[in-house]
């Protein structure tokens, strides 16, 4: 963001000065003591812990300002404040009016699985046409999306942002912040489930971004999944549908797995179609980039640049990754998270492979409510259904992972259950061979990508 003078901050979140020179200037902003630029300024947000309470080391590490909602007993010489009645919605307020200031075509997307690879596979067949913001890693949220807004500038002509939520009524909230003009949902999958009660709930949840945005924009709708395709009738105008089925608009058809890290496709985007291919195995991130296409396809981009883009795709840290290791071990580093939708996919990639053992290992899939120890059982009877060498679970409930493979037929001496990612990163390298193919995939709470490092430690 441009520089801000202090008395035009105060302004736009309806605060007052408390102390600071109202012409000195801002244009970085953060909530967290320890990651501060020089300069920027600091919103004490109130949450588990108290930002009031950090301003100091905030201002230590180079704050030059501080929103605050509570009195101050002691204010640092050479810092400005600006009080607020409420630290999260100032930021809030802030971020809307820094994107009601700029030309910008907003770009939201949402789904269960896979908005931070659609949100960046998009930027990236935007930014050769359009000067584009994208939003931080997975700032998804209602303080990560305003704060990735504040990076807007006057040259941006897109944002593309994610819309994430656990809870219902949170993505409308976000779509009071920014308004999208395109509005992407990935999926719908019972991820979450630990917060509401069916499917259709969350469903609905999903549906908030289309309810939320310009009443002039376009919806990009998965159209192979019944509970998205039932929100068409909502709609003022037709949406742009991506899927494999004949219904879409933007679709893949004749799939072929090459190698982990070749996928070819039949493409048909909007009366367009080439053969072509990109370079992931998991039919995922074939959803993603037909998503990602779609959303480019309205911005005009040319179906030659987006045939060619999907070529150089890459993945995410942490999620698809393909590490080379010595003894031509092959690992897919989907550590970042983990859920049955995604899984299944992962395994199903997996399983297609060609070389040595394929081996899974496994971390528990959090927040999936009363029905957690089903889908847990329903992932190990896949993995052994399609035919993975060894099953390793990490963590309580993955281990009922190991029970569902053993039902379904696994050999006993296949399967190993590790109580956490440590003692799985300590036993796991000895345990691989020549040749094998190893996924590791498990929820950010497990942190199996402790695994992972264990692993590169060997690699090349």
């Amino acid at each position: 963001m441009a520089e801000v003078r202090l008395s035009q901050l105060a302004e736009k979140m309806n605060g007052k000065i408390e102390q600071g020179d109202p012409s000195s200037k801002f244009r970085d902003f953060s909530i967290d003591s320890r990651d501060i630029k020089k300069g920027s300024l600091f919103f004490a947000l109130q949450g588990q812990r108290d930002g009031h309470d950090y301003i100091p080391d905030a201002v230590k590490n180079g704050a030059k300002g501080a929103v605050i909602s509570k009195d101050i007993s002691y204010m640092e010489n050479n810092t400005a404040y600006i009080k607020v009645d409420h630290t999260l919605k100032a930021l809030q307020r802030l971020a809307h009016e820094v994107l009601l200031e700029h030309e910008v075509k907003v770009i939201g997307i949402t789904g269960s699985t896979g908005k931070t690879t659609t949100k960046e596979f998009t930027a990236e067949f935007l930014k050769k046409k359009y000067n584009t913001l994208k939003s931080r890693g997975n700032f998804n949220n209602h303080i990560g999306l305003p704060l990735s807004l504040l990076s807007l500038n006057k040259g941006h002509k897109a944002a593309v942002l994610e819309y994430g939520m656990s809870h219902k009524g949170e993505i409308l909230t976000l779509t009071r912040i920014a308004r999208p003009d395109i509005a992407v949902i990935c999926n719908v999958y019972p991820v979450h489930m630990e917060f509401f009660e069916n499917i259709h709930q969350i469903a609905d949840a999903k549906k908030e971004i289309l309810d939320g945005m310009n009443p002039e924009g376009t919806a990009v709708l998965n159209g192979d999944q019944p509970l998205i395709l039932n929100m068409m009738k909502s709609l003022r105008k037709k949406p742009v549908l991506f899927g494999f089925t004949d219904k879409c608009d933007v679709k893949a058809c004749n799939i072929h797995v090459h190698s982990l890290e070749k996928m070819s496709f039949d493409f048909f985007c909007m009366g367009r179609q080439a053969r072509t291919f990109i370079p992931f195995s998991n039919r995922g991130y074939l959803y993603n980039f037909l998503a990602a296409a779609s959303t480019a396809s309205l911005m005009s981009v040319p179906f030659d640049h987006i045939v060619e883009t999907g070529k150089e795709l890459k993945p995410s840290l942490n999620r698809g990754e393909i590490l080379y290791m010595d003894d031509n071990i092959k690992v897919i580093n989907d550590s970042y998270n983990s859920n049955p939708a995604a899984l299944e996919e992962a395994l199903k990639s997996l399983s297609v492979q060609k070389g040595g053992r394929k081996i899974a290992v496994l971390g528990d899939m959090l927040e999936l409510g009363e029905r957690q120890r089903d889908f847990h059982s329903a992932a190990g009877k896949s993995a052994a259904q399609k035919r993975i060498n060894m099953l390793i679970t990490v963590g309580p409930l993955a281990k009922h992972m190991a029970e569902g493979a053993l039902d379904s037929g696994m050999a006993p001496h296949n399967i190993l259950s590790f109580s956490d990612s440590e003692e799985a990163a300590r036993e796991i390298p000895s345990l691989l061979k020549e040749n094998d193919i190893v996924l590791i995939k498990g929820s950010r709470g497990v942190e199996t990508e402790k695994i992972v490092r264990a692993l590169k430690k060997g690699g090349k």
